[in-house]
């Protein structure tokens, strides 16, 4: 793995893995469906450009996150089968990063959208 990837290879694996992680894991799974939700009230509330930017930038968050935490969880699994408790703690703040960008994302979608629907 010395040589370097092309840089349309270094894309299309990384499509790969979008691919996987909304196919197979059950996190992406039901992150797309938030954002689909989210996306069709945006659309429904006629939400402002500023809106869009600050939930188009939630939803790439969260995902984001999400995708590191399925990456870190994996590798782990790899490097020790069994229960270790320095795995644990890894495990557990990488699913809480998940847990801390959800948050901050149900906060701002109630500051836009609560409004609209009062």
């Amino acid at each position: 793995m010395n040589k370097k990837q092309s840089f349309l290879k270094a894309v299309l694996n990384a499509f790969n893995g979008m691919k996987y992680f909304f196919l197979h894991e059950r996190n992406g799974k039901i992150q797309f469906v938030i954002s689909v939700i989210v996306v069709v009230l945006g659309i429904g509330f006629r939400i402002s450009n500023i809106e869009w930017l600050v939930i188009l930038l939630c939803i790439g968050f969260v995902i984001s996150i999400e995708m590191l935490n399925t990456a870190i969880e994996s590798l782990c699994n790899v490097v020790q089968e069994e229960y270790h408790p320095i795995i644990k703690i890894v495990k557990d703040v990488a699913a809480a990063a998940v847990l801390w960008a959800s948050i901050i994302s149900i906060i701002v979608a109630c500051f836009i959208f609560l409004p609209k629907i009062i």
